[in-house]
Order: structure tokens, then sequence, then C-alpha cells
């Protein structure tokens, strides 16, 4: 039976690409015109808001979410999800009206057209060298001062498939403590188990996501940035290895 899913796993994973490809050719125009200033990145939010429904519910998935706390309209946070699925952004990209800006891997800009767009809208980091941190900072400052939120998925990486949560990095957490917004904290329980980077694995179903009581950073200076790091590790992964789905993929030996 495995092995008569395969055809139709690759040819699934082949709409993915052909879907996300399609979609940025006919939105071309409009990206185009909606990076050409930074004034703009509200207009562009809600094109991508658009794009991911069209990825998430095209590829045959849906969402259930459970909102511990809403997000207020005009307020800054930084969103720290677990990372283990191409489909983690466009996730995080619908449960939030308000705009947001990514924090991302350099690498990505390689990809046709979609790095063109990625180069002009991403706050890009090269973890390997310590002045494309400094930059990281100083135009978190410049974006932030506009009233926008953050994102960064604080494992700094996608973890291999038996890893329940790598460790975090501490960029996240200074940045929050530095411009004082909360941490809201996102657990995404299902996106590895139905659309992991293993292409012979996964299928249609729901995301499940939890997004917990804000984190407040208001009172907290850069020496608690560990203490900060902790407490959020700690609220997802309690989740995570108390969600027998996600162990039971997670802990899988073939």
């Amino acid at each position: 039976m495995k092995y008569f899913k395969i055809p139709f796993l690759l040819i699934w994973r082949l709409w993915f690409y052909i879907l996300m490809f399609t979609t940025i050719v006919i939105m071309c125009p409009f990206l185009l015109v909606f990076t050409l200033k930074e004034s703009y990145y509200p207009l562009l939010w809600k094109l991508v808001r658009i794009w991911s429904k069209v990825l998430i519910y095209g590829m045959g998935f849906r969402l259930k979410i459970d909102l511990n706390q809403k997000i207020e309209p005009n307020k800054s946070y930084m969103f720290c999800p677990n990372h283990a699925s191409l489909m983690d952004p466009f996730v995080l990209i619908v449960l939030s009206k308000n705009p947001i800006v990514f924090v991302g891997k350099k690498e990505l800009e390689q990809i046709p057209i979609f790095g063109y767009f990625y180069r002009r809208t991403v706050i890009m980091v090269d973890r390997s060298n310590p002045e494309s941190r400094k930059r990281v900072f100083e135009m978190a400052k410049k974006r932030l001062q506009n009233g926008l939120s953050m994102a960064i998925f604080p494992e700094g990486l996608v973890p291999e498939e038996t890893v329940v949560l790598a460790p975090f990095k501490k960029g996240a957490f200074s940045l929050a403590i530095e411009f004082k917004m909360p941490i809201v904290p996102q657990v995404y329980f299902d996106c590895k188990r139905l659309f992991s980077w293993d292409f012979l694995k996964g299928g249609i179903g729901t995301f499940r996501v939890k997004q917990h009581p804000f984190i407040e950073t208001s009172n907290l200076t850069l020496e608690d940035v560990d203490f900060l790091k902790e407490k959020t590790f700690e609220i997802i992964y309690s989740d995570l290895v108390g969600d027998k789905k996600y162990m039971n993929d997670t802990n899988r030996l073939t």
C-alpha cells in the first residue's frame, strides 16, 4: 500500500510547485507595484495572505486554529512558531491580518522569480556572517518604527524529522526585548506530518494551530534573553510532546 501511494504523492507534490509558480506569475504586476515603496507594504501583505490561502487550500489542507489570545490591530508583535515544513510561513501569514516582516535565510533569494520579490520584502540573514546579523537589527529597527510586526522561526533551521524541537537561537528574543514586542508562541502540530521535506510522505488533512497567550517583554532587559528564550521553548515543546499525532510522526522509524 505504501508503494502504491508514491506516484500520487509525487504528482501531488508537483502540483504544489505548479500552483506556486503559476500564482506568482499571475501576481507579478501587483508584486512589482507593491514592492516599490515601503508604504505599500500593507497592500502587499493583503495580496500575500490571499496567495497563502490559495496555496494551503489548493493543496487540500484546512486550518483548525485555537487562539488563546487575539492580535490587536496596529500593535507590533514577535511571532515565534516551531518550524518543520515549507508550509509553516504560509500558515503564519494566513493567521495574521497585521502585516508581518519576516527574517529569512539568504539562500532563498536564489529561487527564480520568487527570489526577486523575497529579496525586496524579507530581512535576509546570513547566519555565518556577524555583519549580516548587525544589518538585520538595523533593518528591523527601521521597519518596526512603521508599526509592523516580526516573525522569526527561533530554531534557526528546519530540524531533522526525528527532532521534536531544535534549540532556539537568541535573535528573536533580543529583538523582542529591545523593541518591547510581546512574544507570540505558536504551535504547528501537523505541517511536518502532512507536508514534510520528505517527498514520499504526507497527504491532505487539517493543520492544527495553537496560539498561546502572549509573553510580555515590557519589563525585561537584555539580561533576560535566556529566560525569555527558554520560557518560549518550554511552552511550544510541552504542547508538541503532549500531542500523540506529532510524536508518532516524529519518532517514526521509517
